[in-house]
């Protein structure tokens, strides 16, 4: 039977048609079985990266705990140290208070203050005797006027607890002024020192002949403590420096005058940083003649009394 070429290209056609549909419905899986599959590999991607993330806190917290440890053990070592050594020092102060307690007879505090009151007031009638010249505060601002306050009150403990006391005077101490207003806000009890408080100057309570004037300018050091004479320090602080001032007014009322024997005893330091004075403080003039006056010698009275910044040491420290 003859087949015509019409049916056959329609066969073909169709066949063709039949084909296309097929091979669109096989791309068409495809396509979603590919599109599957990268979902999947997606999600076990984030999967990975999730458990990674994870891995890497947990990482980073065990890092920040073990320094956290290592800090805490660090703080805890120091504070350690500091317990055992202040255990160390309490038993030091322990052994030599006891060794003090056994060498020393034990006197209560109430008994201390009239030993000392009674050191005071012989000083008072043996000497020596020691005046403060408050007359030169006008050449002072008000801090140096407080500094002043302040050296007086360590001038006056040293010398209570000192074995041979001075008696002190302060004089040109005028009511309601700025010095007597600083020692009285300052110091504790000062209304109650041991001491003579007086407006007038020295040259109303002592003969002249008596009167030593202690000043850094003097040209003649200071040899003994003599109990016959008085001595005066010049209340004097000075930041800026008003050189030989002390002096002109020792030289003006023709007063005998004289340093401490820093220059005799010591020398400058070759480490001090390019200061050197022999300028001190009225509390650390007075520990300076106060060791003297016990000891017999300025090796032990400058070393007392010349702080290390005043850029001075010892002879003998040299050596």
């Amino acid at each position: 039977m003859m087949s015509y070429p019409e049916n056959q290209s329609e066969k073909t056609i169709c066949g063709g048609f039949h084909d296309q549909e097929q091979n669109k419905s096989v791309a068409c899986m495809e396509d979603q079985v590919g599109g599957n599959l990268w979902d999947i590999f997606e999600l076990l991607q984030i999967d990975v990266d999730c458990e990674s993330s994870r891995d890497q806190v947990a990482s980073n917290k065990d890092l920040c705990s073990r320094n956290v440890l290592r800090k805490q053990r660090h703080w805890e070592k120091i504070v350690s140290a500091k317990k055992s050594k202040r255990k160390l020092e309490r038993e030091r102060r322990k052994a030599k208070h006891a060794e003090e307690k056994d060498s020393a007879p034990q006197f209560s505090k109430r008994e201390l203050k009239v030993i000392a009151k009674e050191h005071l007031l012989n000083a008072k009638e043996t000497g020596p005797w020691l005046c403060i010249d408050l007359s030169m505060t006008s050449h002072m601002t008000k801090k140096e006027i407080s500094r002043l306050a302040t050296q007086i009150r360590r001038l006056y403990g040293s010398n209570k607890k000192s074995q041979r006391p001075f008696w002190l005077y302060l004089t040109g101490f005028v009511e309601n002024s700025p010095i007597s207003e600083a020692c009285l806000r300052m110091n504790d009890g000062f209304a109650n020192y041991l001491m003579d408080v007086t407006p007038e100057t020295y040259l109303d309570l002592f003969p002249l002949e008596t009167i030593v004037y202690l000043t850094p300018d003097a040209e003649n050091a200071l040899e003994e403590v003599d109990p016959q004479k008085v001595y005066i320090l010049g209340g004097l602080v000075d930041e800026s420096i008003q050189k030989r001032l002390t002096l002109h007014k020792a030289q003006e009322e023709h007063l005998q005058t004289a340093r401490l024997p820093i220059q005799e005893y010591m020398v400058k330091n070759i480490n001090a940083k390019n200061y050197h004075s022999t300028t001190l403080a009225i509390n650390q003039v007075f520990d300076a003649l106060s060791v003297f006056y016990v000891t017999k010698s300025w090796e032990k009275a400058l070393k007392a009394a010349v702080s290390p910044g005043k850029g001075y040491i010892l002879r003998d420290a040299t050596l």
